[in-house]
């Protein structure tokens, strides 16, 4: 078993407005975080936010796991004029990388060794768009094709860490522990 992390991204600069929807996602949308709604008001639900760049906004939370982080960015994306990117890291066997605007998956890549996409038959990217992916991650094209022609996993986590300028190896369970996170994000109860 080796390290797994999921996170949310928010292609946008406005800190804010990010909150105020992240607010929106607590209260209105609880049961995708995982809270029954007639508990929604009951529980405090704490995320951890980062504006880690001037491109993207950081987003931690104890549900965001890979199976669940992809919901709750199509979500998002509903409550949010912005593009929402989630990554899922399980096992160090997969990286899967989704995009989302308007309550829609517009691209997904996952990164794994033919292996494992034999091995976890349902594996499937549910929207190739190549096109979408590198306009909203604005990577260039002499970077783009050797970046999805990534087959590890920790690779293509590094590659699209170093292609956006931020780092993608973050996780709630994480925070604790490392220094780099916990001076990187701020802690906001909704």
């Amino acid at each position: 078993m080796g390290r797994s992390f999921a996170n949310l991204h928010i292609k946008s600069n406005n800190l804010e407005k990010t909150v105020e929807a992240l607010r929106e996602l607590s209260e209105g949308h609880a049961t995708v975080l995982g809270k029954p709604n007639n508990e929604a008001q009951e529980f405090n639900v704490v995320m951890y936010v980062s504006k880690s760049n001037e491109y993207w906004i950081s987003v931690l939370h104890d549900y965001f796991v890979w199976g669940t982080v992809k919901e709750i960015g199509k979500t998002l994306s509903r409550l949010i004029e912005e593009p929402v990117m989630t990554t899922g890291y399980i096992n160090e066997e997969i990286f899967e990388l989704s995009l989302f605007e308007n309550g829609d998956i517009e691209a997904e890549r996952i990164f794994c060794e033919q292996w494992t996409r034999d091995e976890y038959e349902q594996l499937r990217e549910e929207r190739l768009n190549d096109d979408y992916l590198q306009k909203a991650l604005d990577i260039r094209n002499e970077d783009f094709d050797g970046f999805i022609g990534i087959t590890s996993p920790g690779q293509a986590v590094d590659k699209l860490s170093e292609l956006i300028g931020m780092s993608l190896w973050c996780d709630w369970e994480w925070v604790p522990y490392e220094e780099t996170l916990r001076t990187r994000f701020a802690k906001y109860e909704f």
